[in-house]
């Protein structure tokens, strides 16, 4: 009898020593990284909104950001929806079409570095007052005309609208301008061009190389502590588990 508690016991000491190294190791990892969120509400023919697409928004692509971010363009902006459901727009019918369009292009290429040289393309012949030759950025980016077209006709560029629409009046708290910039939901005010430290500083994964440039206030202790943190019930459960499975 005291050979089998003697053997029993040479084989559970091991095994606990084996699970404690694991699981030291998973709690002294550093998280997975997630990317940042990064929101823009804006309307296609409001200059601020074309210079801040063009001179600024392009440097997520330019500066090698892309990477670590997830861009959403909302262009909707200071529209308003009738209680029939018809929209208007600030700077008028060509905007609601514009906007309408530049909805069919997000959605059908929902891709980020897809569908922004097209917006970049129409903001920038917004800039120069040439909205009207729009359809010339099929041309230039290579994206297909024809299935943005059948979505603006087929009114779904609309529907796109009204969800945009509920989307911006819902924001807490509400816009006060456009464009107006949210970074995993923070709004950045009129601090919106210095979109580039606050995804530095709210990225937790290995720092991209534009987030080292010492024009960044970037919040490194901050980022450090936070990226560090281990749930403690999560890892008694983990620990529970795996005694259950390994005796």
């Amino acid at each position: 009898m005291a050979c089998c508690s003697c053997s029993s016991s040479s084989r559970i000491l091991p095994r606990i020593l084996i699970l404690s190294l694991v699981l030291f190791s998973f709690a002294t990892a550093p998280c997975a990284a997630g990317r940042v969120t990064m929101s823009v509400y804006y309307e296609t023919l409001c200059p601020f909104c074309s210079g801040f697409v063009v001179n600024d928004l392009a440097r997520i692509f330019r500066d090698g950001l892309s990477p670590v971010v997830d861009l959403r363009l909302v262009p909707f902006g200071n529209g308003r929806v009738s209680p029939d459901g018809s929209i208007t727009c600030q700077h008028g019918e060509e905007e609601c079409q514009l906007n309408a369009i530049e909805a069919c292009v997000i959605r059908l290429w929902p891709d980020a570095e897809q569908h922004f040289p097209f917006i970049n393309c129409i903001e920038h012949l917004a800039l120069t007052q040439k909205w009207n030759a729009w359809q010339s950025c099929f041309q230039e980016t290579g994206l297909a005309s024809q299935p943005v077209m059948d979505c603006y006709n087929s009114g779904y560029g609309t529907q796109l609208q009204l969800q945009y629409a509920a989307e911006t009046n819902a924001l807490q708290p509400p816009h006060q301008f456009v464009p107006w910039v949210t970074v995993n939901g923070r709004p950045l005010g009129d601090d919106y061009t210095n979109f580039e430290a606050y995804i530095c500083r709210a990225y937790d994964g290995e720092l991209p190389e534009a987030c080292r440039g010492k024009h960044l206030a970037i919040a490194q202790q901050t980022r450090a502590s936070r990226g560090g943190k281990r749930n403690p019930q999560k890892l008694a459960v983990l620990l529970a588990f795996c005694i259950a499975v390994w005796f």
